[in-house]
């Protein structure tokens, strides 16, 4: 008998909701085969089996909210014992969980037991399998960590995010990676309720906070903690850029496609940071990554929060490319159906409120990434030009950095080397 267990999906990821089941105990899967649908931090995303067998049961129902990462939702016979891991679900609580340990243990089957929360995975050099979470593989992968070298303390040894993350720091987080309690960390500080602050119950309305909300106030009071950062401020025309939008977008009428003012900020901050390598950049505690490309997150507003999709190597797209996909992402993204890797990652990110009329802004670092540029909205301004007054079209975008990667010089040779792409817009073209 396998556990199939909920996944992490993210890197944020530490619970979610179990939206919809596909499949009922008794049924019989296959590789490939959609059996849920977990809604995370993020997306709502389909899950997978792994491996061939039957159904037997459901742990987790559907529509539970709340499920810890790692806690078994459903339970798999098959031959081979493989396990078909789940993305975040809601947790079933803990005395549900311990009244099926006996039945475990009581399974007549031994060699059913064996195995029990393993995916599909390498083997050790012994010849044993290696059982370890869809993440904590990429994790590896992407760390160059041999899993074989790592040791799990997931489920039955299982190898899980944080094993990964401790792995890849000598071993520093290993003991404090038992695969739940982070709660603690979130909340560095001793929050007063709004009684204690002079607020009577009562008087306001409560709104739960959802995965995504939890997500984005950890991360960003993490980033704003811990990140030491500094803005930098320029003030970029715009006139140039409009009458060649006007162009390209009479030029693609015809194959439905519309370029915005904001598909060209990124294709222009995009090309800076190739003229800029070291804006391109990110700091970890081995040493300062220099991306190959540039790979633009890009804010989108969903219901709940925001969610940044990024389009990658953007320098070598055109405007109507980027139009095309910021469009696709946008659009996903508000439907929560991005996929993980359409969302983790990027190298630099772009904010853009100028549709809601805000002038100017400075935006929250979105780490691992060295700098956020926020763009305002473009208006008419009066300018100086040889001495004499005149009014242009003015957008003011303001550049976040991180000051253990980006210095003040190099985020000024950024922005220089981004205003004359956007008031020469002809110069992406070329």
């Amino acid at each position: 008998m396998t556990d199939i267990l909920m996944p992490a999906l993210s890197p944020t990821m530490e619970e979610g909701v179990l939206a919809k089941w596909h499949v009922k105990a008794g049924d019989v899967v296959k590789a490939g085969d959609v059996i849920a649908e977990i809604e995370t931090d993020k997306a709502t995303m389909e899950v997978e089996a792994v491996d061939e067998g039957e159904i037997t049961d459901i742990l987790v129902a559907e529509g539970t909210e709340g499920v810890k990462v790692n806690t078994p939702i459903a339970r798999l016979k098959d031959e081979g014992g493989a396990s078909a891991p789940a993305p975040k679900a809601a947790e079933t609580p803990k005395a549900d969980a311990s009244k099926e340990a006996p039945k475990a243990e009581a399974a007549p089957e031994p060699k059913a037991e064996a195995p029990k929360a393993a995916a599909p995975a390498p083997a050790k050099a012994d010849g044993q399998r290696l059982f370890a979470s869809p993440l904590a593989r990429r994790l590896a992968a992407e760390a160059g960590l041999d899993l074989a070298s790592i040791k799990g303390t997931g489920p039955h040894g299982r190898i899980v995010k944080s094993d990964v993350e401790g792995a890849g720091k000598g071993g520093a987080k290993m003991a404090a990676s038992s695969g739940s309690a982070s709660a603690p960390a979130a909340e560095p500080r001793k929050v007063q309720s709004l009684a204690q602050m002079g607020i009577p119950d009562g008087s306001y309305d409560l709104v739960p906070l959802d995965g995504m909300r939890k997500a984005i106030a950890r991360r960003l009071t993490d980033a704003a903690r811990d990140i030491p950062h500094f803005p930098l401020t320029i003030d970029v025309e715009l006139d140039a850029l409009m009458a060649a939008r006007a162009k390209v977008n009479a030029l693609l009428e015809k194959s439905g496609v519309k370029v915005s003012v904001n598909d060209f900020v990124i294709k222009a901050a995009a090309m800076a940071l190739k003229a800029v390598p070291e804006a391109n950049a990110s700091y970890t505690p081995e040493g300062i990554a220099l991306h190959h490309n540039a790979d633009i997150a890009m804010a989108v507003a969903i219901d709940g929060g925001l969610i940044t999709p990024i389009i990658r190597k953007a320098e070598l797209k055109t405007l109507s490319q980027i139009a095309v996909e910021s469009k696709d992402l946008a659009k996903r993204a508000r439907d929560r159906k991005l996929k993980p890797e359409e969302f983790q990652g990027g190298t630099f990110s772009v904010s853009n409120l100028g549709m809601f009329g805000i002038k100017t802004f400075s935006s929250i670092i979105n780490e691992p990434q060295g700098a956020i540029m926020s763009v305002g909205a473009g208006e008419q301004r009066p300018v100086v030009r040889n001495g004499q007054l005149a009014v242009a079209t003015v957008m003011t975008v303001t550049v976040t950095c991180d000051h253990r990667v980006v210095d003040g010089a190099v985020g000024a040779r950024f922005l220089q080397a981004f205003k004359p792409l956007i008031e020469d817009p002809v110069t992406m073209l070329a």
